[in-house]
């Protein structure tokens, strides 16, 4: 097992949900990083998510687009060594993805490729590829594999395939040094309030019903991001150069099972539920096989999950200062 040291990770889309969660973990894991922030600020990227770190030090915050390589290129260049680069530099949610696919396949795919093009050229120890459970596709029955093969069916779970497929493209001809996750449905604080659990809780505090697909049997494994942050740090640091690592949680549930849960939570009735058409070509359920990182890394997932979820809507019951400006 390697245990790989860094001085300067460049952290994109550092300000989106799951990103910003990573960098406060690795901020007050040890204030020896020096943090580069690169993010587009489009409308799910946020630096309230970063206000009680922002004036650390040794983290920075630069606006920009993955996209943009001059950009790209200064940054690398002009910060001696960029270590390691985490990617959640992504769009990500799966209706637009259907509205608007191109804008994805510019970011998803395009902007990984701009960075591994730096990255090759200033020779950084590791690209972590941040990715999604939903490029296998669904599946009946058992779990995916990391060496099963990749069925996307949306233009978002196809545009992260791609990215892949070029992360690994780069690994094979340049030997660039990559590591891919796969993970599951995040979830906890500051995740944008169109996702399933943070729409559904901030609908019922302003008593407004909660939309939900077709018969709500769509199965998702849910992992606290705490927990997924965890995951993410030894991949980074041990993870083996080259492959690819599934992270979930076992917390599979139907779509209706947490719709009630979150009821429950905030004492509301079922009669706040209101059926609304299905999402296109809507993965009926995902999982995924992690034994993988649990026999190679030592990991698991820590938070209980049901504590994990009350814990989340009470954050978003007492942060309605950070989530309103956005629902409007």
């Amino acid at each position: 097992m390697e245990n790989r040291e860094f001085k300067t990770l460049l952290v994109t889309g550092g300000a989106g949900f799951i990103g910003s969660n990573f960098i406060r973990y690795m901020v007050r894991k040890s204030n020896g990083y020096k943090i580069i922030n690169l993010d587009k600020l489009t409308y799910a990227g946020n630096l309230e998510n970063l206000k009680d770190i922002e004036d650390i030090k040794n983290y920075r915050f630069i606006k920009g687009d993955i996209c943009d390589r001059d950009l790209v290129e200064d940054i690398f260049s002009s910060n001696n060594k960029i270590d390691a680069v985490v990617n959640f530099a992504a769009e990500s949610h799966v209706d637009r993805s259907i509205t608007d696919p191109g804008v994805f396949i510019q970011t998803d795919v395009y902007g990984v490729f701009v960075l591994l093009e730096a990255a090759t050229k200033y020779k950084s120890k590791v690209f972590l590829q941040i990715s999604t459970d939903e490029v296998y596709g669904s599946i009946e029955k058992g779990s995916f594999s990391e060496d099963d093969t990749l069925a996307p069916n949306s233009p978002y779970s196809a545009s992260k395939s791609g990215a892949e497929m070029i992360v690994r493209s780069f690994f094979k001809t340049y030997q660039t040094p990559i590591l891919v996750t796969r993970t599951s449905n995040n979830f906890g604080p500051y995740q944008y309030p169109e996702k399933i659990i943070p729409l559904f809780v901030t609908n019922l505090i302003d008593g407004k019903k909660v939309p939900l697909y077709g018969d709500g049997m769509n199965v998702r494994d849910w992992i606290y991001v705490s927990d997924n942050c965890i995951a993410l740090d030894m991949v980074l640091h041990k993870g083996k150069i080259g492959e690819v690592y599934n992270i979930g949680a076992g917390n599979e549930k139907p779509n209706v099972w947490i719709t009630k849960k979150i009821l429950e939570i905030l004492e509301k009735p079922e009669t706040m539920i209101e059926p609304v058409a299905d999402r296109l070509g809507h993965d009926r359920r995902y999982s995924v096989d992690c034994s993988k990182i649990e026999k190679e890394l030592g990991w698991k997932p820590e938070v209980d999950f049901e504590e994990a979820l009350h814990r989340t809507v009470r954050w978003y019951v007492n942060n309605e200062k950070w989530w309103r400006p956005l629902k409007k």
